[in-house]
């Protein structure tokens, strides 16, 4: 039987849940063509830029919630396993 903490667990799921779907959302980036203006080229590579944050965003999300499932499952310590026990000082 596996001891894991099944509330780590949860939120590492959910990061990776949610980093996959916004990853989904952003779709391809934004891709120019030949003549643009000057403001389409600048409203371009800003959205390029945002792309590129978005991008950071869901692959930082889904880092860490793998490492949060990782994590879960060395969490939880054995019902009794560690009993602590307290010395007095010897007199």
């Amino acid at each position: 039987m596996v001891l894991i903490d099944k509330r780590i667990f949860a939120g590492g799921l959910a990061m990776i849940i949610a980093g996959v779907i916004i990853g989904l959302t952003i779709g391809e980036p934004p891709t120019g063509h030949s003549g643009m203006t000057e403001e389409e080229i600048i409203d371009l590579m800003m959205a390029e830029d945002e792309n590129q944050a978005f991008q950071l965003l869901y692959g930082l999300l889904i880092g860490v919630g793998f490492l949060l499932v990782l994590i879960s499952f060395g969490a939880r310590r054995k019902k009794g396993s560690a009993k602590k026990t307290e010395k007095k000082p010897a007199e």
